[in-house]
């Protein structure tokens, strides 16, 4: 059986996303009030989320920067209420060491960092709380990294990134199975790039780690379908099979339950064919 902490990764598992910002490119401002984020948290776990993502700073292009302070007062109470009613791990969306240590502190049991532990201090405070993270590859900042991103080989470098991540955190003292990896869909990357991550994402499974991606709703679906954000469900879910079928184990999302019934299905198949 494979697992990540409490989380069986046998059958792909749907990451639900809540967000306690003003400004998320997809649901900014919806979820601030803790009550509300509480409400949301118990409908994506009703939908079958495994995880629930909460963050508490923007890291959409252009998007403003957050104090540490101030990204503990956004999360940490949404942390509290969501931990104390849901039975599922929760994952907090952060880079800042001292973001980590007083979310975990309040219930969250996993760690989603978009720049890979690399911010002074962030290997330290997840090798002392030994809990698990996905190591996200980005390239640049989330303020700048849309300007004209650049690869000769966008699959080659990723792999190389996060290859190299992964030693460095087994060299701080994280076990393997606290370690996922994520490509980093739409991060520096121009939609060209990103379907070409998709398309090779089996070139990430020999690293070893389990694999998240993130494509719900991000602008290279908009991009294929000439779709606005609230019109790329359907995208979204074709993105997530796509991924499953390529080994993904994760599935970052925002549209829980639609996605869980479409992975069952996709997992169904998968099996069936494995079987003959």
């Amino acid at each position: 059986m494979l697992r990540l902490g409490s989380i069986d990764l046998d059958c792909p598992a749907v990451m639900g996303i809540l967000n306690t910002t003003p400004d998320s490119f997809s649901d900014g401002g919806r979820f601030t009030n803790p009550t509300k984020a509480l409400s949301h948290a118990e409908q994506m776990v009703t939908g079958g989320a495994a995880i629930i993502d909460i963050g508490g700073e923007s890291t959409r292009p252009g998007a403003q920067a957050v104090g540490e302070q101030e990204e503990i007062d956004r999360v940490v109470p949404v942390i509290e209420a969501v931990h104390g009613a849901v039975d599922v791990p929760i994952s907090v969306d952060t880079s800042k060491p001292g973001v980590m240590r007083a979310a975990v502190a309040a219930g969250a049991s996993m760690i989603n960092d978009v720049r890979a532990l690399r911010m002074d201090g962030a290997l330290e405070a997840a090798a002392e709380l030994q809990q698990p993270v996905c190591l996200m590859h980005m390239l640049g900042q989330p303020r700048t990294m849309q300007q004209d991103p650049q690869y000769d080989d966008v699959v080659g470098a990723v792999t190389q990134f996060l290859r190299d991540r992964v030693a460095q955190c087994r060299q701080a003292g994280l076990g393997k199975d606290l370690i996922v990896i994520d490509p980093g869909f739409g991060f520096g990357k121009t939609p060209a790039d990103n379907i070409e991550l998709l398309a090779n994402l089996r070139q990430l499974l020999d690293i070893g780690p389990p694999v998240l991606i993130g494509v719900s709703r991000k602008s290279t679906l908009g991009a294929i379908t000439g779709r606005e954000v609230d019109g790329r469900l359907s995208a979204s879910i074709t993105a997530a099979v796509l991924a499953v079928e390529r080994g993904a184990q994760i599935i970052r999302a925002h549209d829980v339950a639609e996605t869980v019934d479409a992975l069952r299905v996709t997992r169904a198949v998968i099996e069936s064919d494995s079987n003959k």
